[in-house]
Parts: structure tokens; sequence; C-alpha cells
């Protein structure tokens, strides 16, 4: 939930300063970007070296270096984060930030956000009931910022009572469920096609292509991201997944046939990224063919056409993205399988095209919807491409 996400962590002045040392272990090791910011008084209580090698970034405490010069952009902070999270909060930044007052860099960089805000309080018993700290408490909320309560327990000050920082690791699960409350696909079943399908000869021989199945491994990782429950369907392939994603590895053509038909009931979106054979032999031998003078034909006949399968059976709310990797004809053949098969979207591939086609890193595409639009893209990372073929599919959702 946490992978590549960019965190902003502010820690104010408090006793609870040192569980920031083990939430930014906690965020680095969810797979977070994790940045500080110290407030001067903050400093008192853990040090900017700690933060940093935990962080493995630098630890911002002013403005600028005066011995350097070196300025710290609250902007660009501000800009940079997915999220930020002030824990602890104390009592005094609490009132800057409800009243608006920039002294600091924190401060300052709070009010350059345009990202989520969570705090999470830490005060002593008589500081967190005041009036004052609970107006400023409903202040914040008003702004639309997110308050992990304080729970009750042994204070610093030897009193029991509410003003503990909640733990570190349930911080880190408010986070995640906010973050999983924003997820655009969050309760979307997806279903995602990859790699080659080989067709056996005999024991060790088969009829395959060169898909890699980085294209639609990207894809369903992109749809999990997005928060799609995303059951892959691969072929042959050495890739793995970066995201949770529900794995079926399946070999030939009739395998994935089986395993799409199973699962594709009940799918809001299907993308179909595979490379499937379209011929598979009439016959397998049991034994190894061997060697001998003379030609050897193979008769093949056509196997199943998954998409249109799929298109034939699809219902109403469901989503049905197809590719066309194409030689020649291309958008005339794209077009063509996009109403034949009954797609909502195509994704043209050109072998024509530079930086296109199996085994790169890199693809470069054009998307056709149902009303046949077209939209073309420049050559990409395979996982900026299934960036923008997914938000192409939020838009259809």
């Amino acid at each position: 939930m946490l992978k590549d996400k960019n965190i902003l962590l502010g820690v104010c002045g408090s006793i609870a300063a040192y569980k920031s040392a083990l939430f930014v272990r906690l965020l680095v090791k969810a797979g977070a970007n994790v940045r500080v910011i110290l407030t001067a008084s903050a400093a008192d209580f853990i040090t900017p070296l700690t933060l940093a090698t935990l962080s493995k970034n630098p630890v911002y405490t002013r403005y600028f270096e005066e011995e350097t010069g070196v300025w710290s952009n609250h902007v660009e902070l501000g800009l940079w984060a997915d999220y930020m999270l002030i824990a602890p909060l104390s009592a005094n930044t609490l009132a800057k930030m409800a009243s608006g007052l920039c002294d600091n860099l924190l401060t300052a960089t709070y009010l350059s956000s345009r990202c989520p805000v969570l705090v999470a309080p830490a005060m002593d018993l008589d500081m967190w009931q005041h009036q004052s700290t609970q107006e400023n408490i409903r202040q914040l909320e008003g702004f639309g910022n997110l308050v992990i309560a304080p729970e009750s327990g042994e204070l610093a000050s030897g009193l029991t009572g509410t003003g503990r920082m909640a733990e570190p690791e349930q911080i880190l699960m408010f986070l995640e469920k906010t973050i999983r409350a924003g997820l655009p696909l969050l309760g979307k079943k997806a279903l995602v096609t990859a790699g080659p399908t080989y067709e056996a000869i005999d024991p060790v021989r088969f009829i395959g292509n060169h898909s890699s199945g980085k294209m639609g491994f990207a894809i369903a990782d992109e749809l999990a991201a997005l928060g799609a429950e995303v059951t892959l369907v691969a072929g042959p392939t050495q890739e793995k997944s970066t995201r949770p994603v529900q794995r079926i590895d399946v070999m030939s053509a009739a395998d994935m046939l089986r395993a799409c038909e199973t699962a594709f009931e009940g799918t809001d979106i299907t993308v179909m990224s595979a490379a499937v054979a379209d011929y598979t032999p009439v016959e397998v031998a049991d034994q190894k063919i061997k060697k001998a003078d003379g030609e050897l034909h193979l008769m093949l006949k056509k196997t199943t056409d998954i998409l249109a399968q799929l298109g034939r059976t699809k219902q109403a709310g469901q989503l049905l993205i197809g590719f066309a990797l194409e030689t020649e004809h291309e958008e005339a053949n794209a077009l063509g399988k996009l109403e034949r098969k009954n797609l909502d979207m195509i994704v043209l591939n050109s072998l024509n095209d530079k930086g296109a086609g199996f085994r790169s890193d890199t693809n470069k595409i054009t998307i056709f919807n149902k009303a046949a639009e077209k939209k073309e893209f420049s050559t990409k990372s395979k996982t900026e491409v299934a960036r923008d073929i997914c938000l192409e599919i939020l838009k259809l959702v």
C-alpha cells in the first residue's frame, strides 16, 4: 500500500519524538520514500543524524544552512509529498497550524502542501484537555486534516490519562487505511493476462512467441496500486509482480482459456495483454520426436479466441480491453478487432515503431475507445505505459 509513496514526516518537540525513529523505519520497510522535517525543539529529543540514517535522506531543520547557504525549499517539499504526517504534533505547532502562523520550516511546508495531512498529537493530560487545544483540533479537522487521536496511559509528567501519541504501528495502519480509502478502484475486481503461451509438439518442444509478459505485469501492478483486486493469468515468464495480486500460472492457450473463463464472471475490468497462440498442434507426441531424414510436417488447428469468447459473454458493467500487435494496416486491423470482439478499448502496438514490441523495456501505444476515438502516446517505459492505459480505464470506470 505504501510502496513508492512519498511520505513527508514532521517531528515536533515532544518526548514522543523518539518514536519517530521506529515510524520512519516502518515506512521505509513498507517501501515508502521518506523525508523528515524536524522543528528546532524536536532536535533536542532526537538527532537529525538518526532520522537521516533511517530514512536514507537528509533531514530538514531550517530554511537554509548558514554555513553553506543551501536553501530548504518548503514549496518543493510540500509538492513532493503524497501524504504529510506530523507525529508527534505538539500543542505549540498545533496552535500555529490552526491559526496559519508560519515561523519555521515545518509550518511553512504545511501551508504549502496540497496533499492529505495527518497529525498525531502528543502532550500532557491537562494540555490536551484544555479548551484552546480542543478548539485548535476542531479547527484543523475543519481544514480537512486527519487527526490520529492520542491514547490514554502513563505520561512523561507521571500523570495517567489521554495525551500519549499513538504507537508507530497504529499510525502506520491509520495511514494505510487513509490511502486505501482514496484509491479509485477500491472494491473493483480486475483480470489481467500476460506473457506467451506454449503449445506442445512433444514433451520437449513447443510452438511459442517472444512475449516476456512485462507489459501485462506492469498493468496488473498498476491496477493493484489503484486499489483493484487483481487476478493475473500468466503464461511462461520470468516476470514477478511487485504488488499483491492473485497469480495463476498457465502454459497453453487452452489453459489460459479455462483460467480466464473461471475468473471472468464477476470481474469489473479485464485487460487481455497476453500473446496467445493462434494455432496449436492437432496431435502432441507422447515421446520426443526423433530426428529423421526428410521433412517433418505439423498439422495445426486454431485455438479458441479467448478475447472474442469473453466479448460474447460480457455483461453490462464489465469492461473488456484488448491488445493488437500489428505489422501492417495497423489501425484498420485494431479497429476491426475492437468491433468484432465487443471490446470497450483496444491498445495498438506496431512492430514498425521503434521501442515497441516484445522483450523491450519500453513501448509505444495508440489507444482506441469504443467510439473509435484515437489517442496516441510517445515511447515510454512499460511502467509508464501501464499508467497511461490505466488512466484511460479510469475514464471508462
